[in-house]
């Protein structure tokens, strides 16, 4: 605000419509001249105040949903980050000068989000216009009867609208949940390869749509090695969970027998072609080679897994990566490459929602993962993955899935 020389306090206060500032606890941050005023409230009674206290439900009116609907609404704002438009609402306001006193009216919201330096929504702005006064010109305009009319029919049919969206809400939410249960089903757990100190996590997005498209597999191959996988389906519900779920087990199948990373991930690539869905889910692919302490890996267009070295380093590998599955018309040979490690390194898989930020670059992410693994480099694996989640995923949850694998060397 000083480089650009603007008050902007100055401009909220002077914004031609009603505007409050909210914290995501819902408490009055600020509050413009506008607001004041249409609320018949001063700045005093106002901020630093929980929503509610200020404006609560009328209490003489069992069916007052207001309060309700607008708390919905701002606490989607928070979990979302995205602006939400509500329906006509009647939100009845007592009269400050005469408790006990209730005035029926009709408003407008909008509720959107400030977002802080990280991205995240720091604070709510609650716009929202009167438009009592405009059913009352109907009425006086149209000698009464056919504007009451009017006037119960834009309600109703506003009141209808919200319980739409709350059916369609509740049943994204069943949808969210059932997916989740299918993919928990789907997932494996490392116990065959407890003895080579191997950590799964998966966590699902906070968003009630952006769910189940990551996945993660492990297998023990002869000769005492060990194939690593993460993916990510592009799509969100049940249907990415059941792309999901073809995939994790083609891969699985196609590792066993194939002579390298590479030729699992070009079976996978064919077979993707004939998955409705699995178009462009990426996927990258590790064999861990034990006895011999070499990795060989392929990579078909996802986050370059990252090898922690004892002393605290982070190499991402990085030289076998190729387009996403089926995202070429013709069949290639997909690249693949190896390294050595010493003992005592980690190898990291991890999807996009681990490192990826709303407006910030990839390489940005990549630099916080290092930081963030150098830090714990003496962790075990365990440890480690519970660090990453907390370090990583921003306080208000991540806005995508997250799949990790954290394999001991």
């Amino acid at each position: 605000m000083k480089q650009s020389g603007i008050d902007y306090e100055a401009v909220f206060q002077a914004l031609p419509g009603s505007v409050a500032l909210l914290t995501t606890d819902l408490v009055f941050a600020d509050a413009n001249e506008d607001f004041l005023r249409m609320s018949g409230r001063t700045r005093e009674q106002v901020v630093g105040r929980y929503l509610f206290d200020v404006f609560p439900d009328n209490p003489g009116d069992p069916t007052a949903t207001g309060m309700r609907n607008l708390q919905a609404s701002l606490m989607r704002v928070v979990a979302d980050g995205e602006r939400d438009t509500m329906a006509l609402q009647r939100y009845d306001v007592e009269y400050p000068d005469r408790p006990g006193r209730w005035e029926k009216r009709y408003w407008s919201p909008v509720n959107a989000p400030v977002l802080g330096p990280d991205g995240e929504v720091a604070l709510l702005l609650h716009r929202v216009e009167e438009v009592t006064e405009l059913l009352r010109a109907r009425d006086r305009s149209d000698g009464g009867d056919r504007a009451r009319v009017l006037e119960a029919e834009l309600y109703t049919r506003a009141r209808e609208l919200q319980e739409v969206n709350e059916r369609l809400r509740r049943a994204h939410a069943r949808e969210r949940e059932v997916a989740l249960i299918l993919q928990a089903a789907m997932l494996p757990e490392p116990v065959a390869l407890a003895h080579h100190r191997a950590a799964v996590r998966y966590r699902p997005a906070v968003g009630t749509l952006n769910v189940c498209g990551d996945w993660y597999d492990l297998a023990e191959l002869p000769g005492d090695r060990i194939a690593v996988a993460v993916g990510d389906v592009v799509g969100h519900g049940l249907p990415a969970a059941g792309v999901m779920g073809q995939l994790r087990s083609a891969l699985s199948a196609a590792v066993r027998v194939a002579d390298g990373p590479a030729t699992a991930l070009e079976a996978l690539g064919l077979y993707s072609r004939d998955v409705e869905g699995a178009e462009s889910s990426t996927a990258v692919q590790a064999v861990i080679d034990c006895p011999n302490r070499t990795l060989t890996y392929s990579s078909a267009g996802h986050p370059p897994p990252a090898l922690l070295h004892a002393d605290g380093t982070v190499e991402f590998l990085d030289q076998a990566t190729d387009p996403p599955l089926g995202a070429r018309p013709e069949h290639t040979r997909r690249p693949e490459a190896e390294t050595a490690f010493a003992e005592g390194s980690t190898l990291v898989l991890y999807t996009d929602g681990l490192i990826e930020r709303r407006g910030e670059d990839i390489d940005t992410g990549l630099q916080r993962l290092a930081d963030c693994l150098t830090r714990h480099c003496s962790a075990d694996a365990e440890t480690l993955a519970d660090a990453l989640l907390a370090e990583m995923i921003p306080p208000a949850g991540n806005t995508d899935d997250t799949a990790l694998v954290i394999f001991r060397l």
